[in-house]
């Protein structure tokens, strides 16, 4: 566990990216009777995988990265998975529960920090309700990257997620300062607890990963002049913005969400309100 920042952001790349990536223990669960399953009959496929780690952005993280790494280790003009459904095809049934023999929890990993336990599953339930709404958001534009979309949304924030996991005191400093300071942005305390912002940390993890480009196009909000990285981006404000711990529906940036969220829609704001809560439900 870091309690120290690192000096620069790659030694912050390098140091997450040698960490095993920690998943839910309900993934591991149903993974390990899947195994049995498939030890037993036979009958698992990468579609039933899929489903069963949709839940997890980590494990989807975990999924993404090995797979690229497989790939470029086989080499040719092997391209890059783009989704987990294909990143489980490649890597094979039978290889996939091999290397998930021995998975790390993260209730284990961190039992004895029950707080950062608290702050990690709270950006994973803000994951489930960005893709969500990425998903839904990607569908009324009948965008044809709507998998990709709600994969992306669902990565988002994987950067604080493996802080949580990782430096467990520096991500709840980031977070008490923000809780003295409504006015304080994520960015600015990421900077002054971390030397780094998250987000540029998320795109080097990224692209030491060699994930796929599509991937990293839409989980970059640099680019959201692009509709399908801006669909993304206003999901995930969204699903910030609407946190409990924030005021929930009641929040302040609300009306201005929903405002670009119905420019980008082409909504009323009657619609725009009415879509988002109906995904929401």
């Amino acid at each position: 566990m870091l309690n120290r920042p690192l000096p620069t952001l790659d030694a912050w790349t390098a140091h997450l990216r040698g960490q095993a990536i920690p998943v839910l223990e309900r993934t591991a669960q149903e993974i390990a009777l899947l195994a049995e399953a498939e030890a037993r009959h036979g009958s698992v496929d990468a579609h039933q995988l899929g489903e069963t780690i949709r839940h997890d952005p980590l494990m989807q993280l975990r999924v993404l990265a090995h797979a690229a790494t497989q790939s470029q280790r086989r080499g040719g003009d092997r391209q890059v998975p783009e989704t987990v459904i294909a990143a489980l095809v490649m890597l094979g049934v039978g290889p996939f529960f091999r290397d998930c023999e021995n998975l790390v929890t993260v209730e284990s990993h961190l039992a004895a920090q029950p707080q950062a336990l608290d702050g990690l599953q709270r950006v994973i339930r803000r994951a489930h309700r960005a893709a969500t709404f990425a998903l839904g958001f990607a569908v009324h534009r009948m965008d044809e990257d709507a998998v990709q979309a709600h994969l992306a949304a669902s990565l988002h924030d994987f950067a604080e997620m493996l802080l949580w996991c990782h430096a467990p005191a520096l991500a709840l400093e980031i977070a008490q300062r923000q809780s003295q300071d409504a006015t304080l942005r994520s960015a600015t305390a990421q900077q002054a607890v971390l030397g780094v912002e998250l987000h540029a940390l998320e795109q080097s993890l990224m692209q030491a990963w060699s994930l796929p480009e599509l991937l990293r196009q839409l989980t970059d909000d640099r680019h959201a002049e692009h509709p399908r990285v801006r669909s993304v981006a206003l999901a995930v404000r969204l699903a910030r913005h609407t946190e409990p711990e924030r005021g929930g529906w009641s929040n302040a940036a609300v009306p201005d969400d929903l405002a670009d969220i119905g420019e980008l829609l082409s909504l009323s704001p009657d619609a725009t309100l009415a879509l988002v809560k109906s995904l929401d439900e």
